[in-house]
C-alpha cells in the first residue's frame, strides 16, 4: 500500500508501546488525542500529540494515509466516513460491526483497506487460530474427520489475585456491556445461545491452574472466517470466550445482580473504576489459548494442538498494552507491505502475513508457546 502517513487516533493505556515502536522504526506518524497533555505523559513526552478535532484531522489527511482508530467502537462509523471521503486506509482493534458493510464497496472503489480486529482479542487469537487450523488441515489430509472441538479463550487480570478477582486497565463499561451481550456458540454439535454469558461460566484447568471461562459474543461468523465451515457437520464444539480467575463468579455476584436489574452502566462503571484500578507497581497478566482437537471415525484423536501466550508486565508497560498495540503495529507494517487486499477485512489469515506478525511479536518479547 502506498501509505504516506499514519494517523493514530486515541492514546489510552493500550496504545503507547505500539506508537513508540512505529516511531522508533521511522514511520511518518501523527498522534491525535482529545487530551494531548495526558497522552504525552503516557508516551513519556517522546512524541508530539495533537488535540483531536475531526475537522483538523480532515484537513491533514491525504489520499492513502492510514488512520488507526483506537477510539471507542462507537466512534468508528464517523471515522470510516472520513476515511472514505478522504480516500484513506483505516485500521481498528475493535470487533467487526455489520454497520461497516455500507462502506465496503466505497473502500473497494477507493482501493483502500479497512481492517478491524487487529489487537489481542480480537486479533492475536485469530492469528493463532489460523495457524492451528492450517496445521490441522495438513495433518488430517486423506483422513476421515468425525468430530472437531475448537476453543479460543482470552483474559487479562492481575498477576496476584485480589478479592474482586479482577482489575481494570481502562473504563469498565466495555466489560459490563459484553456481559449483557448474548453469546452464541456450538456445544455437543448444536448451536447454543446464552442471553447473559456469565450464566454459562464453567471451570477449566490450564497448565495446572484453575480458571473460569464463559462464552463471548457471537462465535458463528468465525467458522467461515477460520475456513472451518467445510467441516460444519462434524463441529462438536466451537467457542470463543473469556478467561477469569478462579472465584470470579462468586466475587462478581453483586455486579451480576445489577446487570440483571438494568442498573445505570455509566454510574456502575465509575464505581468499579474507582475501586478496582491497578496500583502503580502492580503487574498484570494476559492469558490467551487456542486449541483444536479432532477425532476420526473410530474416535481416535488425529489432531490435538494448543497454542498460547502467558505474559506478565508492570502495569506502567502492561502485558495487555503490549499484546494489543504491538499486534496493531505489526499489522500496520504488513498492510504497508501488501497491495493484495482492499475493502473491509478482519486481521490477516494467510500464512505469510500470519507468520510475519507472530514472528515480530516474538521479537518484541511476546512469547508464543505450544502444547
Amino acid at each position: 500500500m502506498n501509505v504516506k502517513k499514519i494517523h493514530w487516533l486515541g492514546v489510552g493505556l493500550s496504545s503507547p508501546p505500539g506508537i513508540l515502536y512505529l516511531s522508533n522504526k521511522g514511520y511518518k506518524l501523527e498522534v491525535w488525542n482529545r487530551t494531548p497533555e495526558k497522552a504525552s505523559r503516557l508516551l513519556s513526552n517522546k512524541i508530539k500529540v495533537r488535540k483531536l478535532d475531526l475537522n483538523d484531522l480532515r484537513n491533514e489527511l491525504n489520499t492513502n494515509d492510514l488512520i488507526v482508530s483506537m477510539l471507542p467502537a462507537s466512534n468508528h462509523i464517523e471515522i470510516a466516513k472520513i476515511a472514505v471521503q478522504k480516500k484513506c486506509h483505516l485500521l481498528t482493534s475493535s470487533y467487526y460491526d455489520v454497520k461497516y458493510e455500507e462502506f465496503h464497496n466505497q473502500f473497494i472503489e477507493n482501493k483502500n483497506i479497512f481492517m478491524c480486529e487487529t489487537g489481542l482479542d480480537p486479533g492475536m487469537d485469530h492469528l493463532l487460530a489460523h495457524k492451528i487450523i492450517n496445521d490441522f488441515k495438513i495433518d488430517s489430509r486423506n483422513k476421515i474427520v468425525s468430530s472437531i472441538k475448537f476453543k479460543s479463550m482470552c483474559g487479562g487480570f492481575p498477576l496476584i489475585s485480589n478479592e474482586f478477582k479482577y482489575k481494570f486497565s481502562w473504563s469498565p463499561i466495555g466489560v459490563l456491556k459484553a456481559l449483557k451481550t448474548p453469546a452464541k456458540y456450538i456445544k455437543d454439535f448444536k448451536k447454543e445461545t446464552s442471553p447473559k454469558p456469565y450464566q454459562s461460566t464453567s471451570n477449566i484447568d490450564f497448565l495446572d491452574e484453575e480458571f473460569e471461562i464463559y462464552p463471548n459474543r457471537n462465535s458463528f461468523p468465525y467458522l467461515k472466517e477460520y475456513k472451518l465451515n467445510e467441516y460444519d457437520s462434524v463441529i462438536e464444539s466451537f467457542e470463543r470466550g473469556t478467561i477469569r480467575l478462579k472465584g470470579w463468579t462468586k466475587a462478581w455476584e453483586q455486579i451480576f445482580k445489577k446487570i440483571d436489574e438494568n442498573s445505570d452502566f455509566e454510574e456502575l462503571s465509575s464505581q468499579l473504576w474507582e475501586k478496582n484500578q491497578y496500583s502503580i507497581n502492580e503487574r498484570d497478566r494476559v492469558l490467551l489459548y487456542v486449541s483444536l482437537i479432532a477425532k476420526d471415525q473410530n474416535q481416535k484423536i488425529i489432531f490435538d494442538k494448543t497454542m498460547y501466550i502467558d505474559e506478565s508486565r508492570n502495569i506502567q508497560n502492561s502485558s495487555m498494552a503490549q499484546c494489543v498495540s504491538y499486534t496493531v503495529a505489526s499489522t500496520i507494517e504488513r498492510i504497508m507491505n501488501t497491495d493484495l487486499l482492499i475493502g473491509i477485512h478482519r486481521i490477516f489469515h494467510d500464512n505469510e502475513n500470519v507468520s510475519s506478525i507472530l514472528n515480530n511479536l516474538e521479537e518484541l518479547g511476546v512469547s508464543i508457546k505450544e502444547l
